[in-house]
């Protein structure tokens, strides 16, 4: 997800009573809630780098562990920074599993996406993914912001009537915040398990599915953007999870799988090559033959994030195709490395 739902889930979650247990507890699980994300400075070391990291150690379980330990030490050099204490005392062990806690919520929202997360890695390198929730989700954007916003409302109202303050308030908003989030998932998943069922139920250009996925659009819970692989190819399309056919216009984008090439098993077994291989669930290939010098361009790219719905708003900006990479070859198949 993008750092705003984290950060937010992370304020509503200290919110939600955890605040009342230690000082510090809210901005710990705010700040801790977003720590993982720490891998995108990877991308400064070349575009290859920050992919082969991203969502690595940072979103592994053993992993936060250390991004937990990181979290807490900012937050006990801002307590040193106070020149007055605060009204509760820190207690550091709890913080820091309020932050490994706030980790955990990191990946499980990452899960929920289709991009995915390997929370085992160094131990597995599987990548599991719900696939039910696009990375940026306005549905949960109203809750959590309302959980935070809520108190302040009922704040102002209760100072015009003279109503006692609460030492903590803002608990029972943050908690209708988070049960909506968990409310948001039950409904998607629902849907995604109906467009995933649409898939499997028919056939593509007299193709049996072998393998069928369905993924989220913004907003929407009844529009995916479907996926099938065949014995011959792969075909997208466009999923209303709210009528029993998928793609009734038959509006199919179909791929057809390209024999392997010696340049795109070289590029398979570099380093970039390798883990994209080992993280795209529906991999295609494309090679470019290059004159001066000579050599060979391999583009690299998963099917799953080649939405039409989101291609073309990319190609308005002049954008390309989301998550492709490329490796470059020279004309003895040699990788040839970009330069930092």
């Amino acid at each position: 997800m993008e750092p705003i739902t984290h950060l937010l889930l992370g304020a509503n979650l200290g919110r939600a009573g955890l605040n009342r247990k230690t000082a510090y507890a809210t901005l710990t699980l705010t700040l801790a809630a977003e720590a993982p994300d720490l891998d995108v400075f990877g991308r400064f070391a070349g575009s290859a780098f920050g992919f082969e990291h991203h969502r690595g150690f940072t979103h592994s379980f053993l992993g936060a562990i250390l991004v937990a330990a990181v979290v807490v030490a900012f937050v006990c050099g801002v307590h040193r920074l106070r020149r007055r204490a605060p009204a509760l005392p820190p207690r550091w062990g709890l913080l820091y599993l309020y932050a490994y806690l706030a980790c955990l919520t990191h990946i499980l929202l990452d899960f929920t996406n289709n991009y995915g997360v390997h929370p085992f890695w160094p131990f597995s390198a599987r990548w599991y993914s719900w696939d039910i929730v696009f990375i940026l989700e306005p549905v949960l954007w109203v809750f959590l912001i309302g959980g935070l916003v809520a108190p302040l409302i009922t704040g102002l109202v209760n100072d015009e009537i003279g109503a006692r303050k609460q030492d903590f308030p803002g608990k029972l908003a943050a908690r209708v915040a988070l049960a909506g989030v968990l409310l948001t998932w039950g409904v998607r998943d629902y849907e995604h398990r109906r467009a995933v069922a649409t898939l499997e139920a028919r056939l593509y250009q007299d193709e049996t599915p072998l393998r069928v996925s369905a993924y989220p659009h913004m907003g929407n819970p009844f529009s995916w953007y479907g996926v099938v692989e065949t014995a011959k190819f792969y075909a997208t399309m466009n999923v209303d999870s709210a009528i029993p056919e998928a793609d009734p216009e038959n509006n199919l984008h179909v791929y057809f799988r390209t024999e392997p090439t010696a340049a795109t098993e070289a590029a398979r077994k570099t380093a970039l090559g390798r883990y994209f291989f080992g993280w795209a669930q529906y991999p295609m290939t494309e090679t470019e033959t290059l004159t001066d010098p000579a050599g060979y361009r391999v583009r690299l790219f998963d099917l799953r994030f080649g939405d039409p719905q989101v291609r073309q708003v990319i190609s308005k900006v002049g954008g390309r195709r989301p998550l492709t990479f490329e490796v470059n070859l020279d004309s003895q198949f040699h990788e040839v490395l970009e330069k930092p």
